[in-house]
């Protein structure tokens, strides 16, 4: 298991760089800050903030649209259709590591299930059962009916008038 995970290639990204100043006596000085993302795209992701004197030169390929650091999260740990919603502040480093969390907390049904002592399909949204349809319909039963008739020839309506 081991040799099959260290054979995949890990990914990264980089989400943000800053650059950032620091007031000295002299003047300022200046540094820079980078988050990336890292991850082989399959299951495993993890967000790295560092900072630097200076930054490495490096050619940017293309941004990434949508909320790019849950998306560059998302992307590298391997999730291709979600959808997600986030409350409170949109800082980039907040949203990566809200991010990381909420995929490590994330239960599978057959936990769910257990931990509630409930089956599977109680703990699963409800699902409609499939209509089975047969070549021949059945037949309903014949519909028999009383008729009551009276002397007069009047109905049970006009008796008694």
């Amino acid at each position: 298991m081991i040799a099959r995970e260290e054979s995949r290639e890990l990914k990264e990204r980089v989400v943000e760089i800053n650059r950032v100043a620091k007031v000295v006596k002299g003047g300022r000085r200046f540094s820079f800050t980078a988050l990336v993302v890292i991850g082989d795209e399959v299951d495993r992701v993890g967000v790295g903030y560092g900072k630097a004197r200076e930054r490495r030169h490096r050619r940017v390929r293309g941004k990434v649209r949508g909320t790019s650091e849950r998306r560059a999260v998302l992307e590298l740990a391997g999730i291709r259709d979600i959808l997600a919603k986030s409350l409170g502040t949109t800082n980039p480093i907040n949203m990566a590591k809200a991010t990381v969390n909420g995929l490590r907390n994330l239960r599978r049904p057959e936990d769910v299930a257990r931990i509630r002592g409930k089956t599977i399909s109680e703990v699963l949204p409800y699902k409609r059962p499939a209509v089975e349809e047969s070549a021949e319909p059945t037949p309903e039963p014949p519909v028999t009916t009383e008729v009551q008739e009276t002397d007069s020839g009047q109905g049970p309506d006009n008796a008694g008038s």
